[in-house]
């Protein structure tokens, strides 16, 4: 028995729909930078696929920028299996890195106060100007 590179388990079109759905893009879109051929049905139709030709996964992959072999190989259950076995009730995963968070009014006045200090400056600088104007006009 030789051994195979693809999984029997891995449904092509149904990761390439899931992956689509993560970045957001409808398959109106996908169908449009596939060019004419192509409308909403058709890509339907290749997301219920369960192995996809190979260029054309290849085209696919490159407008939702992301690898081929992506597609090719992502297996729901293999995924589902490290993250139950990786968290349990209680546990989390914690971060390192300290998260600052912003609120939008500190940070909407700290902009109003820079405004402010601009303008003032601005006045100075238009007081200063109108001083040395004055001083040259008055020779």
């Amino acid at each position: 028995m030789t051994p195979t590179t693809s999984n029997p388990k891995i449904h092509e079109g149904r990761n390439l729909k899931r992956f689509r759905e993560m970045l957001g893009i409808k398959q109106d879109f996908l169908a449009f930078e596939l060019g004419e051929d192509w409308n909403q049905q058709k890509i339907s139709l290749l997301e219920q696929k369960e192995k996809i030709d190979s260029n054309l996964l290849e085209q696919v992959s490159a407008i939702l920028k992301i690898p081929a072999e992506a597609i090719r190989n992502f297996d729901e259950e293999k995924a589902m299996n490290i993250i139950s076995n990786t968290f349990h009730s209680g546990s989390f995963v914690a971060n390192s890195v300290e998260t600052y968070h912003n609120n939008p009014i500190d940070k909407l006045m700290q902009l109003h106060e820079e405004k402010i200090a601009l303008y003032e400056r601005m006045l100075r600088e238009k007081d200063e100007m109108m001083g040395r104007l004055e001083r040259l006009i008055g020779r």
